[in-house]
């Protein structure tokens, strides 16, 4: 009934069982892995008011902890995730159904699915949209926010022969601008919050 495929490996279509309505997949040498697929293999399909939760376990210090990382069903029968930041994070998450199931090996994460009622899914919030919004957001945003600026001022460019002289108005070199763009890009990768000092 369910799939999984890692990043760059291979593919999984045989969950263990550890009730009626929950599997479970190993995730060998995860450190490797960045991204994984969930999806419904189509040998049977959910009643219409089922769907299942994704959730992740890495192994960590502190014990099992399991993470939700989203939905799928049958209007959304598969779902990618990344889980490369995942796997950095040891804060316990409660209210999952896999208890502490298994002793897991160093380097072994799991994939748990358990079918749910479509309006209980809907309830949840996958770990990666609780968590307050960090650096690389903001970065990848101010990125795009300079490109496009400096490709807008960069549409309006002259040669200085093309140029009309009109005393009411300040030009400012294009070179100015090319430096100011790749100083603010260089701060920005160096330090991301540079701008608040």
């Amino acid at each position: 009934m369910f799939g999984l495929i890692i990043s760059g490996r291979l593919v999984q279509t045989d969950p263990q069982q550890l009730a009626e309505t929950q599997f479970v997949f190993s995730i060998p040498d995860v450190d490797s892995v960045n991204h994984v697929v969930v999806f419904l293999t189509g040998q049977m399909a959910f009643p219409e008011e089922l769907g299942a939760a994704v959730y992740f376990s890495f192994p960590n210090p502190q014990g099992q902890t399991w993470q939700l990382l989203g939905h799928i069903s049958n209007a959304k029968p598969s779902a990618i995730f990344k889980i490369t930041k995942l796997k950095q994070e040891d804060a316990s998450v409660s209210g999952h159904p896999f208890g502490q199931f298994g002793g897991q090996q160093s380097h072994m994460a799991q994939i748990g699915i358990s079918v749910e009622p479509l309006t209980q899914l809907s309830q949840q919030t996958p770990v990666t949209q609780a968590k307050p919004s960090s650096v690389e957001p903001f970065v990848e945003f101010s990125q795009k926010m300079l490109e496009n600026f400096f490709n807008y001022a960069s549409s309006f460019g002259l040669t200085q022969a093309q140029m009309t002289p009109n005393p009411s108005e300040t030009y400012v070199p294009l070179s100015t601008l090319q430096s100011w763009f790749q100083t603010f890009q260089r701060r920005l990768q160096q330090n991301p919050y540079f701008w608040r000092s």
